[in-house]
């Protein structure tokens, strides 16, 4: 993997890059549709290439892991091939699939024993065997097994889970290096920035992480249900010390005005699950602030999804036609939201790398928090 810094805005910490693979090239900053188990819910992936046109997609290990199951990934050919996608895949380490297991787990220093969502049966993710998993799944991005921490989570809670989250980077590395690639092309790992909403672990994780030399880097633990102002505060933090030269992963972050917040804080990749779930319970995400398309005052509103016609459902489809779908519980409607929101992510992380290029990003993230923050 290379990363090439192309410009630093003149005003705030944000930046514009590119992650070149051996599946193509990332303009950063960049947003990451979700794609759990091999699917973005309910886009097919011509939609997703035509349309959205994302440059990678996340997958995640936990549940590929359950089903359909490595060996068949691997009989596929890695994921790409499996789920017909040949741009860019990351795959989360299962870490935060753990955390929010939180009654079905126990962890321990060697690694975690779970009961599977699916069907009750006990499984036992280590540092060592997540690594094969991913190296079998075959992501071009993977990330090392961490414990992501609750919030709130007393300090002592916090620092212990650190430290072991650092213990077992080491062993993710050490195994690593023990385990060839598959498919014929390179992955690259990225460790995880622990340390809750502590500045002193923070700065702990960030000099850890930053010093063991990887080729790209990502902040965790901070989507889950902290404060904003605490994220912005740590992610501020975290991003100062990492080092410069390298990508910085915001995990599971977050609405469009948090995007662009953590943009400006100097963070390059984003994933998220809002667009997507939000979308299938009528939020559409605008421009011009947030739409619950469910709402009656939308009944007899014959006007375009989105005049901005990001995507071909923008044009094609009315407001009154959505709330009729979701009125009458039709999984049309659902998919629509869906594409409608994922086109409108990706188009706020490229006009955000525009605004970089140009020099006027803060004036324009400003404009952009305002309007957002309106409800339509």
């Amino acid at each position: 993997m290379k990363f090439d810094l192309l410009q630093k805005d003149p005003h705030t910490k944000a930046r514009a890059g590119s992650i070149t693979t051996d599946h193509g090239v990332i303009e950063t900053p960049i947003f990451m549709p979700v794609g759990t188990v091999a699917s973005v819910k309910g886009v097919h992936q011509r939609e997703l290439k035509e349309e959205i046109n994302p440059d990678i997609i996340l997958g995640n290990t936990y549940h590929l892991y359950l089903r359909p199951q490595t060996q068949i990934l691997e009989k596929a050919g890695g994921l790409h091939k499996f789920m017909n996608w040949d741009r860019n895949i990351l795959t989360d380490s299962g870490g935060y699939q753990v955390y929010s297991l939180s009654a079905n787990r126990k962890i321990k220093e060697e690694g975690v024993k779970f009961k599977s969502h699916i069907d009750g049966s006990y499984h036992f993710f280590t540092p060592e065997n997540v690594m094969e998993i991913q190296r079998t799944i075959g992501a071009d991005i993977i990330m090392a097994f961490d414990e992501c921490t609750p919030y709130p989570c007393d300090f002592r809670y916090a620092q212990r889970s650190m430290h072991m989250t650092h213990r077992w980077l080491t062993r993710c590395i050490n195994h690593l290096e023990k385990v060839p690639t598959k498919y014929g092309y390179d992955q690259t790992f990225f460790p995880i920035v622990q340390g809750s909403t502590y500045k002193d672990l923070r700065i702990q994780s960030a000099e850890y992480i930053a010093n063991s030399r990887q080729q790209g880097n990502a902040i965790g633990g901070l989507s889950v249900g902290e404060p904003a102002e605490e994220m912005y505060a740590m992610t501020e933090v975290v991003c100062d010390i990492l080092p410069e030269d390298r990508p910085r992963y915001l995990m599971g972050v977050g609405t469009p005005i948090n995007i662009l917040e953590n943009i400006a804080l100097g963070v390059d990749m984003f994933d998220c699950v809002m667009p997507t779930r939000n979308a299938r319970n009528g939020m559409l995400f605008t421009a011009n602030g947030t739409i619950n398309i469910k709402n009656k005052k939308w009944e007899d509103d014959f006007s375009p999804l989105d005049e901005m016609g990001l995507t071909f459902v923008d044009t094609e489809y009315t407001k009154a036609y959505l709330r009729h779908l979701f009125a009458a519980n039709e999984y049309l409607g659902k998919q629509i939201a869906t594409i409608h929101n994922l086109g409108f992510y990706m188009w706020l992380v490229r006009e955000a790398r525009k605004h970089i290029l140009a020099g006027d990003f803060r004036v324009w993230k400003e404009m952009m928090v305002k309007q957002m923050s309106q409800r339509l």
